[in-house]
């Protein structure tokens, strides 16, 4: 049987891997949501408006956004963090957010990016990176283990 302190802190040997990965996403984000304030590694930063798809200023050259879609990306790393204190709280952040991104996804799909019905700055590499991100926390939130199993170090 697993003990409740498993769960909530740490696995065998330190941290669980469901909080390890909720915490690493959750400081992806936080930096994603910095870069986008500092110009030159966003290009065209003086052309970045608070929200909307005007926004022509580009994260790395390659990803739109606007003062929201940072702040955004700010307040998903908070979370990340701060929900990566229990297993539970981990797991419920990465499926959760992938979800989320998964409909960022579709919407991307659905509303032309030209459309006054864009409220964020995407282009069709954001459409594609929320679809991997959508994967790939998804995928993170299901595929780890929610029990570790306890090993043991024999004549060692």
């Amino acid at each position: 049987m697993v003990s409740r302190s498993r769960l909530m802190g740490g696995g065998v040997g330190g941290r669980h891997p469901m909080r390890l990965a909720a915490a690493a996403v959750g400081v992806v984000f936080l930096l994603v949501g910095i870069l986008g304030f500092i110009p030159g590694i966003t290009t065209d930063y003086d052309t970045m408006e608070f929200a909307g798809h005007e926004s022509e200023a580009m994260l790395l050259g390659v990803f739109q956004v606007s003062i929201l879609h940072n702040i955004v990306h700010l307040l998903f790393g908070v979370a990340g963090l701060a929900l990566s204190r229990t297993v539970m709280s981990a797991r419920a952040f990465l499926i959760g957010g992938g979800l989320i991104y998964a409909l960022l996804w579709l919407y991307g799909l659905i509303v032309d990016q030209e459309s006054d019905a864009n409220f964020i700055p995407r282009n069709t590499a954001d459409d594609w990176l929320h679809f991997f991100l959508a994967v790939g926390m998804i995928a993170l939130g299901l595929l780890i283990p929610i029990r570790q199993q306890a090993t043991r170090t024999m004549g060692r």
